[in-house]
């Protein structure tokens, strides 16, 4: 059988009734952009390495193609036979509620691109919008499956939250690799040991796992630490900026003091990131990050948002990670007093 049939050389194309209609029909417009996402998806499903992720972007691409049949089928009335049901929506809001579970929240917009995997999600997850806009144009004059726009919202979601979930393992286990290789390199007896460093590895692609499932309020340790830092600022008479975050690097909470630097803002974020991230004080970093040391260029990995001075100290609650403070806007040392004390006041 040939692929080409010179049928659609007029400019035209066959529905499923055999229906003759344009091809820039709003119809054929809305199933093809929906073909267009299963082609994006494919993509990262090809990309992708994770077992559970492939499976999950391979049955949805499945359901596309139902999804597809059900968009090229008109004159819809109550009696059509239709392939989506309410039963395909209900399970893709189980799997998003599933993920939701594993994934570290996110408080800001995200800029897709930190993984190729989720940056062909995000990508699929685009022209699932777009799909979705276009079935709504289809609607003001064509009957469609009340299913097929409810279907194509909650993908979207689902595309969302499914790119998080790959890209914060992927990023952390990168990381990981790269410290471990490091390590690996370099002679025992000097530094950190590899199993070590691989421990604290592996508590921080659980944390990514499992989210933020602590029983430990997060905001009520970060309110005791900030007032207890503060408290300590005031004391040596130097203006602060402090933060405190969560086990997966989110900002809880931030105070800038009156007449703080501008530069602390970040800063002290990403001392805090930094500590919570590698489960070590910001200053352990820094003499491990020097030439000749297991971790020099640490501050270069990745966004670049790994601090190698002092200032930032992870938060634990018998023994296991809960965040982080970080500190800045005075000296090195007094960053580090500072952000002591607010960590003797949890501890």
């Amino acid at each position: 059988m040939k692929v080409y049939t010179k049928t659609g050389d007029g400019g035209q194309t066959s529905l499923l009734s055999k229906q003759r209609v344009d091809k820039d029909h709003d119809r054929v417009n809305a199933y093809g952009t929906v073909d267009e996402a299963s082609a994006a998806m494919g993509l990262a499903r090809a990309l992708c390495n994770k077992d559970w992720a492939v499976e999950m972007i391979q049955n949805i691409q499945a359901e596309l193609i139902l999804l597809n049949a059900d968009l090229a089928t008109d004159a819809i009335t109550a009696d059509s036979e239709l392939r989506i049901k309410a039963g395909h929506v209900t399970r893709l809001e189980n799997m998003i509620d599933s993920l939701e579970l594993k994934r570290i929240p996110q408080p800001y917009f995200i800029t897709p691109g930190d993984t190729v995997v989720s940056a062909a999600l995000d990508l699929a997850r685009t022209i699932v919008r777009r799909a979705e806009r276009l079935v709504v144009t289809l609607k003001r004059t064509q009957s469609v499956s009340p299913q097929v726009p409810l279907y194509l919202n909650r993908l979207s979601d689902l595309l969302y939250v499914l790119a998080r979930c790959v890209e914060q393992e992927e990023l952390i286990q990168t990381v990981a690799a790269r410290v471990n290789r490091i390590l690996a390199e370099k002679p025992a007896g000097r530094g950190v040991e590899a199993a070590d460093v691989m421990a604290q590895a592996e508590k921080i692609v659980a944390a990514a796992r499992q989210g933020a499932g602590s029983s430990v309020s997060i905001l009520d340790t970060a309110r005791k630490v900030m007032a207890a830092a503060e408290q300590k600022a005031r004391e040596i008479g130097v203006p602060m900026v402090i933060a405190v975050v969560d086990a997966g690097g989110n900002l809880v909470a931030q105070n800038r003091m009156d007449g703080a630097l501008l530069g602390s803002i970040s800063l002290a974020l990403d001392k805090a990131y930094t500590a919570a991230a590698l489960n070590m004080s910001t200053d352990t970093a820094a003499s491990l990050a020097v030439p000749g040391q297991p971790l020099y260029g640490l501050n270069t990995a990745g966004t670049g948002r790994f601090v190698v001075f002092g200032g930032g100290f992870p938060l634990l609650s018998k023994g296991e990670l809960i965040g982080g403070i970080g500190v800045s806007g005075g000296t090195v040392d007094e960053d580090m007093i500072v952000a002591r004390a607010g960590l003797a006041a949890w501890q």
